[in-house]
């Protein structure tokens, strides 16, 4: 009941600020209640898969996704995902695995700072000048599918996270989809990510189905009542938090141990 009320709690702040809390949960989850790192990515994973799927409809209905880069970059994430996920059980000590999820949401909130201090700068902007026919078509399409699903699955598959900014970077720089566009398009490519690497954590044994249920309800919940105060919340809060959610959550992996 504990861990429910506090991903309910948390599920509020996410929805709240409209931003991804992945990352965030493997820190509480890891650092609170002291979960095995590993048992929390995965459980990160999973739950990942059915807050994406929300999204991802509604992007859909917005007409928010392009479907030939989504489910082509996609089905490639499915498979790096599922290799990342052997990588992190196989290989990574779960200290090893803590600094590695830790790096990256640090990198994350690098990255969504920037975006939000310095959106005019060139690499947040589609390459080309926006959609051309050679951006979705030749071989430079399906290699740049390849390098962009393979490597984007493998760090949501290692690390537990969505990845969702390196995504849209990927979507802007590789594919110059207007950035609406690279937002839904993230999600449908998550989503299969999340499936593939839940799996790998599962078969792996590193899924707890009672925990995961706790964790999928309460963020549930707790983000559809937070969604609906962000039009109330100042725009200097909501760019905060934003850049503080995985900041936070990767220093704290870092300088605290169990």
């Amino acid at each position: 009941m504990i861990v429910f009320l506090t991903m309910l709690a948390m599920g509020m702040v996410i929805g709240f600020v409209g931003a991804g809390g992945a990352g965030v949960v493997i820190a509480v989850l890891t650092l609170i209640f002291e979960i095995p790192v590993h048992t929390a990515v995965g459980t990160s994973l999973a739950a990942m898969i059915f807050t994406t799927i929300s999204g991802t409809f509604s992007h859909f209905r917005e007409g928010n996704i392009n479907f030939k880069v989504g489910l082509t970059v996609g089905a490639v994430g499915f498979v790096g995902a599922f290799i990342g996920s052997k990588i992190a059980t196989n290989y990574l000590s779960g200290s090893n695995l803590r600094l590695c999820t830790a790096s990256m949401l640090v990198a994350s909130a690098v990255l969504v700072y920037s975006r939000l201090t310095w959106p005019d700068l060139p690499i947040f902007h589609p390459r080309g000048g926006g959609q051309t026919e050679s951006n979705f078509s030749g071989p430079s399409f399906w290699i740049l599918a390849v390098i962009g699903g393979l490597g984007n699955g493998l760090l949501s598959g290692t690390f537990g996270i969505g990845a969702a900014q390196f995504i849209q970077l990927t979507l802007l720089i590789f594919f110059g989809l207007p950035l609406f566009q690279s937002v839904g398009t993230t999600m449908l490519i998550i989503l299969p990510m999340a499936v593939s690497g839940g799996l790998g954590y599962l078969l792996s044994g590193f899924l707890d189905i009672t925990l995961f249920i706790q964790v999928l309800l309460g963020l549930m919940i707790g983000a559809y009542t937070g969604a609906k105060f962000t039009r109330h919340a100042p725009r200097w809060l909501l760019k905060t938090a934003m850049v503080m959610m995985p900041g936070l959550a990767g220093v704290l992996l870092l300088v605290l141990k169990h």
